[in-house]
């Protein structure tokens, strides 16, 4: 019997984010989770190193890689509507739930908790603001990259993102976003 898990997530790919803007470079679902898993993981490095904190670093990596596979299943559903109002929102989060639990049916049993745990982030709860901060330094990232490109369009989500990262109040996102976003301003020779 085969299972379908790993072939479903290979089409992360196919998800395109940000559909109600104009975009100069597309970016998919599976460039982004990389791209959180990434900073997840120097979040929660620059947690231990500059905060004397014990993060798993490791697990924050990978909570970023998955954080978004329901996706998959639901597409990305664009920020302004998701968070229209709670209604919505609530009836979003079931449909992720859904889409989580569709995801894990595709595996063997003996695998589904593990999966589960790292498409949920259960049991992380001190991992899961890491992963959120991490995701929304990645969609600032976008929003320079745009901004860069001389696309308008994102000036406005590129302010309220940053709103709400410093929002969060988590040290090591306000640490990543002084000290290593002002390079995404960089060209390459410049880097």
């Amino acid at each position: 019997m085969g299972y379908s898990f790993f072939a479903m997530l290979s089409r992360m790919k196919y998800i395109d984010r940000w559909a109600l803007m104009r975009n100069t470079e597309n970016e998919n679902l599976d460039s982004h989770s990389k791209e959180v898993a990434v900073i997840a993981h120097a979040l929660a490095v620059i947690g231990n190193v500059r905060l004397n904190k014990s993060y798993n670093a490791d697990r924050a990596a990978v909570l970023g890689l998955y954080h978004d596979a329901h996706e998959i299943i639901t597409g990305d559903m664009p920020t302004p509507v998701k968070y229209q109002n709670e209604k919505i929102l609530g009836a979003f989060k079931e449909i992720e739930d859904c889409a989580t639990e569709r995801l894990v049916s595709m595996l063997p049993d003996d695998l589904k908790t593990e999966f589960m745990s790292v498409l949920t982030g259960e049991n992380d709860e001190e991992l899961l603001p890491l992963v959120k901060a991490a995701d929304k330094l990645s969609a600032l990232i976008k929003c320079i990259d745009e901004r860069k490109a001389g696309n308008s369009e994102f000036k406005k989500a590129e302010k309220s993102t940053k709103k709400k990262i410093l929002e969060l109040n988590i040290e090591e996102a306000n640490i990543f976003l002084e000290e290593f976003v002002p390079a995404y301003e960089l060209t390459l020779d410049q880097l």
